[in-house]
C-alpha cells in the first residue's frame, strides 16, 4: 500500500505533537517539515527528516498539516492548495469559520484539492460528538464545559500582542457553556499590564467571556497542558422528554490536537475536491485501515 506523504507546516507545540502522530501511523510517511528558519537550529529529533523554509522544496508531498496559529490558515492553505496539495488545520475562531470555509471551497474545487479545516477537538472531534447528540435528542440544549486547562489558541493570540514576552490562557467552567478566561503573561521591559489587559480583553478570542489578566514572573512556572471538556444535551427524542447525555475526556491538549489533524489528513485522502469541517466527513474515514473489517469490528 503507498503511503501518504505529509507534510508539517510549522514546529510548536502542535507541530511536535503531529510529528509524533505521523510516526505512529503506519499509513503515513513524513515529506518533511516546514520552518520559518528552515534547518537552521535543526532539533535533533526531526534528524531523519528533510526541515525546510517553503513547502516547494519538498517531493511529492499529498497532504500539508498547518501546525500554525489560527490567524495565519487561511494565508498557508491559500498559497499550498493550488500547487495540488491537501491541507488541513486545527483553525479555532468558531465565529469564521463558515467563511473560511466558503473561501477555501472556491479554491479546492479550482484546484480539485480537498482542505479539511477546525480539524482540532473543539472545533473538531467535539463537533462530531455535539451532532450525533443532537440527533439523538432534536430537541434541547447543548453545553460545552471546557477544562480546567490550557488553551492553545488563547495563548497564542495572547503571545501576539505588544509587551507580552510569553502568556499562558486557562480555561475555567463555570458550568452550562460559561467559561472564565484566567490569563498569566510575562511582559517585556517597560510595557504595562493595563494596556496589555486592555488588548486582550478586546480580542474576539476574549471579548465574550469573564477574563483575568494576571502577571508573573515566569509563565512557564505555572504551565500545564492538561485540559478537557464536558458535553451534556439535555431534550427530547421524539416525543420523549428527559434525554440526557453526556461525554467526558480529560486530555494532553497539543497531543490529541496532533492525532486529529493525521486522522483528518488521512480522511482528506478519501473525499472528492472541497472544503470539509469535521462533521461533514464520514467518521470511518479517520481510521487506518480496510474499511469492510473496520464496519466488522466496530459496528
Amino acid at each position: 500500500m503507498k503511503k501518504i506523504r505529509a507534510a508539517v507546516v510549522g514546529y510548536g507545540n502542535i507541530g511536535k505533537f503531529t510529528v509524533e502522530a505521523l510516526e505512529a501511523a503506519e499509513d503515513f510517511e513524513i515529506a518533511g517539515i516546514v520552518r520559518r528558519n528552515g534547518a537552521e537550529n535543526k532539533p535533533m529529533e526531526l534528524t531523519p527528516y528533510d526541515v525546510v523554509k517553503d513547502i516547494t522544496e519538498l517531493k511529492d508531498v499529498d497532504v500539508a498539516i498547518l501546525a500554525t496559529p489560527t490567524r495565519s490558515c487561511e494565508e498557508y492553505a491559500s498559497k499550498i492548495l493550488p500547487l495540488g496539495i491537501n491541507t488541513v488545520d486545527s483553525f479555532d475562531i468558531h465565529t469564521d469559520i463558515r467563511q473560511y470555509r466558503a473561501n477555501l471551497m472556491k479554491i479546492c474545487k479550482e484546484h480539485g484539492r480537498v482542505a479539511v479545516i477546525a480539524a482540532g477537538w473543539d472545533p473538531g472531534s467535539d463537533s462530531v460528538v455535539r451532532t450525533l447528540m443532537q440527533s439523538l435528542a432534536p430537541k434541547g440544549l447543548s453545553y460545552t464545559n471546557f477544562g480546567p486547562g490550557m488553551s492553545m489558541g488563547h495563548s497564542v493570540c495572547v503571545r501576539s500582542k505588544a509587551g507580552v514576552k510569553n502568556a499562558l490562557s486557562m480555561t475555567i467552567p463555570k458550568g452550562e457553556g460559561i467559561h472564565r478566561r484566567m490569563v498569566y503573561v510575562e511582559l517585556e521591559e517597560g510595557a504595562k499590564l493595563d494596556e496589555v489587559t486592555k488588548a486582550i480583553k478586546e480580542d474576539p478570542y476574549f471579548a465574550s467571556d469573564e477574563t483575568y489578566v494576571i502577571e508573573v514572573p515566569s509563565v512557564d512556572a505555572v504551565r500545564d497542558m492538561g485540559h478537557g471538556v464536558n458535553l451534556v444535551r439535555k431534550g427530547v427524542s421524539g416525543k420523549t422528554q428527559n434525554q440526557r447525555l453526556e461525554f467526558n475526556m480529560s486530555i494532553n491538549n497539543p497531543a490529541l490536537t496532533g492525532q486529529v489533524l493525521v486522522n483528518v489528513a488521512r480522511a482528506s485522502m478519501r473525499q472528492q475536491p472541497g472544503c470539509y469541517t469535521m462533521i461533514e466527513i464520514p467518521v470511518i474515514d479517520l481510521l487506518p485501515g480496510d474499511r469492510e473489517e473496520l464496519i466488522s469490528h466496530l459496528v
